[in-house]
C-alpha cells in the first residue's frame, strides 16, 4: 500500500502532468509545423549563400534574424558555421548567428507564448535576439579567429571546411529549391512536424515528467528560498547546460518552477544557458573552435542568459 503522502505527491504531480501535456504536447506539434516550413524554404546552403558576403554590423543583425527563423538542431547548425566560417564570413557574424540559433526560435517563441503570455515572449524573442546580434560584434572586436580549427565535416551530401578558402558543397540530390510547389513545400513541412514530434517527443516527455514532479513533490517554500539567493540568476544560467535535454523539454521544467514561485527571469537564465550551452552543443562546436573559443563562446551565452535573467525578474517581478 502506498504512503498517503507520497500518493498525495504522486496524483499531484499527475494531474500537473496531464496539464503540462495539454498545454505543451499541440503547441509543440504547430511549432514543429513552423520549423519545417522554415527548413523548407531556408534550407542550410541557403543560409550560408544569404551571409557569405555580409558586412560586419548589418551583416550580424541578418544572422541573428536568420539564426533566429532557422532553428536547426546542433548536428546541423555546426556545419552551417563551419560553411560560414570556411567562406570568409567574420567570426562575429558567425557567432551572431550561433547564439540566435540555440535560443531564438520558433519552438521557445510557441512554447513561451502558451506558457507565459505575450509580454513575456515578446521581451524574451526581442532581447535574446539583440544579444546576439551585440554578443557577435564585441566578439569580432577581440580577432579570435585563429581559434577557429581547419577541419572538414560532412553531413549529410554536403561536406564544408573551415580552412579559411571558399566552403566546398558536394550535393547529390537535385536542386529542391527550384522544383518544389508551395503545396509540396507544406506537405513536406507536416510530414517533416510530424517526424521531428516523433524524434522529440521522449526529451518533451522528460521533461514534464521532471516538471510534474518538482511541482508535486519539491517544497515551493525551498525553491522560493533558493530562488532568492543574490548569485540565483548566474547560477541558474550555468545548472541548465548539465540538465538541458531539448527546448521542449527546458519549458516543460520551466513552467512548475515559475509555478512554484521562483522568478521567472531566473528561469529564463536556466533555459537560456541550458539551450546555448549544452553538453551535446560543446561536444560539436569543440570541433571547429579551439578551447579557448569555446570558452568564450560559453561565457557569452552565460552572460546573456544572466542580463536576460535580471532584466525579465526587474521588468515582471
Amino acid at each position: 500500500m502506498i504512503p498517503s503522502g507520497i500518493e498525495t505527491v504522486l496524483l499531484d504531480s499527475w494531474a500537473y502532468f496531464v496539464h503540462l501535456a495539454t498545454v505543451l504536447v499541440p503547441l509543440f506539434i504547430g511549432a514543429s509545423f513552423l520549423v519545417g516550413l522554415a527548413e523548407e524554404y531556408l534550407p542550410p546552403e541557403k543560409i550560408e549563400a544569404m551571409l557569405r558576403k555580409r558586412n560586419r554590423g548589418s551583416g550580424n543583425v541578418a544572422a541573428a534574424g536568420l539564426g533566429a527563423v532557422t532553428p536547426f538542431c546542433s548536428c546541423s547548425t555546426v556545419p552551417v558555421l563551419a560553411g560560414l566560417l570556411g567562406a570568409g564570413a567574420p567570426l562575429g557574424l558567425s557567432f551572431s548567428f550561433l547564439l540566435a540559433s540555440p535560443i531564438v526560435n520558433e519552438i521557445a517563441a510557441v512554447l513561451l507564448l502558451g506558457l507565459f503570455g505575450v509580454e513575456v515572449t515578446a521581451v524574451y524573442l526581442v532581447s535574446a535576439l539583440v544579444a546576439a546580434i551585440v554578443g557577435g560584434i564585441v566578439i569580432d572586436a577581440f580577432d579570435l579567429d585563429h581559434l577557429v580549427k581547419d577541419v572538414r565535416i560532412t553531413t549529410g551530401d554536403r561536406t564544408v571546411a573551415t580552412d579559411g578558402g571558399t566552403a566546398s558543397c558536394s550535393c547529390s540530390t537535385q536542386n529542391a529549391e527550384t522544383t518544389k510547389t508551395h503545396r509540396e513545400r507544406f506537405e513536406a513541412a507536416a510530414g517533416g512536424a510530424w517526424s521531428f514530434f516523433e524524434d522529440t517527443f521522449p526529451y518533451l516527455l522528460l521533461g514534464m515528467t521532471l516538471g510534474a514532479l518538482i511541482h508535486g513533490a519539491v517544497p515551493a517554500s525551498w525553491l522560493q528560498q533558493v530562488a532568492g539567493s543574490s548569485l540565483a540568476v548566474p547560477l541558474a544560467a550555468l545548472a541548465g547546460a548539465p540538465v538541458y535535454v531539448s527546448m521542449a523539454g527546458m519549458l516543460g521544467i520551466a513552467a512548475p518552477l515559475v509555478d512554484q514561485g521562483v522568478p521567472i527571469g531566473t528561469v529564463i537564465a536556466f533555459v537560456v544557458g541550458g539551450a546555448g550551452v549544452s553538453i551535446p552543443n560543446l561536444i560539436l562546436l569543440n570541433r571547429i573552435f579551439e578551447r579557448e573559443l569555446l570558452a568564450v563562446y560559453a561565457a557569452t551565452v552565460v552572460t546573456i542568459g544572466t542580463v536576460l535573467g535580471y532584466g525579465v525578474n526587474f521588468l515582471f517581478v
